[in-house]
């Protein structure tokens, strides 16, 4: 029997098991990722992260959601697998790159032990998320069942739908989710925010992912609520995202800039897989 050595970390209760790849060998086509996400049966997580070296930037990562399909990147996973790289000694650089299928993004230690990640250019051609539509705006109104919802659309390497709703009303947010996650306007699914903005520089916001459901936290769709808030004129460009178990810092001036995102990344623990 083999054993292969991970690590669980959170970010904001977005949880994740890592599986390093630099000093250890493993082909991960041996598991069942659906089977280790289960939080009965199994270890338990939103997404499955497995590390190497990077041929074009510093190290790599792919991502995989809970049922088993791949992600293109992870705003929270990015943050702990720069904690994971620079507390393993893997560099001792306080700021280096991480490449993703998304692309390639600069990440920052921060002194107060935050991590800064630059989230690159939100890109709102529908081609290019994709979003099917007949022609390109701030919003779009989405027809559903038993009404029609105002949404904003963009990608931020991965595809988000962003409703400004209030959190009061759970009633709308369980109706629509399900719905507006699966509409055939998404033909690669769609990361689903709901925001209720407190105030120009403060949002609240609950995230439905694809391939894993509602979570704690999503960075990337912290990054689109707020970049959809400030394209609509209803936010500043320095926003607080208030989530279940903490806070995001976001911020972009839209002039050519990447959004920038900080926040926190934890341990959980340390185990091995046998197989």
């Amino acid at each position: 029997m083999k054993k292969i050595n991970f690590h669980k970390m959170q970010a904001l209760g977005n949880d994740f098991v890592i599986i390093e790849l630099i000093s250890q060998i493993f082909d991960f086509n041996t598991l069942n990722i659906s089977q280790l996400a289960d939080r009965r049966t199994g270890i338990g997580f939103d997404q499955l992260i497995l590390i190497n070296k990077g041929p074009q930037a510093n190290f790599s990562c792919r991502i995989f959601n809970s049922d088993g399909t791949e992600a293109e990147q992870c705003g929270n996973g990015l943050r702990c697998v720069a904690k994971l790289v620079y507390d393993l000694d893997f560099t001792k650089e306080l700021s280096f790159t991480i490449e993703t299928k998304a692309g390639i993004f600069t990440v920052s230690i921060n002194s107060n032990l935050t991590i800064t990640i630059s989230m690159g250019h939100p890109i709102f051609e529908p081609t290019l998320i994709p979003f099917v539509t007949k022609t390109q705006n701030k919003s779009y109104l989405l027809p559903l069942t038993n009404c029609d919802v105002t949404i904003a659309v963009l990608s931020m390497g991965n595809p988000h739908a962003i409703l400004q709703t209030s959190h009061s009303n759970e009633l709308l947010i369980q109706k629509n989710a399900a719905e507006i996650a699966s509409h055939k306007a998404f033909p690669q699914g769609i990361n689903l925010g709901f925001m209720e903005i407190l105030n120009r520089n403060t949002i609240r916001l609950r995230t439905f992912e694809r391939g894993v459901g509602e979570t704690y936290a999503c960075g990337s769709n912290a990054c689109a609520a707020v970049v959809a808030g400030i394209i609509n004129g209803t936010l500043d460009h320095k926003v607080k995202v208030e989530l279940a178990l903490g806070s995001l810092e976001i911020e972009w001036d839209e002039k050519n800039e990447p959004v920038m995102m900080t926040g926190p990344a934890d341990y959980v623990f340390e185990g091995w897989l046998a197989f």
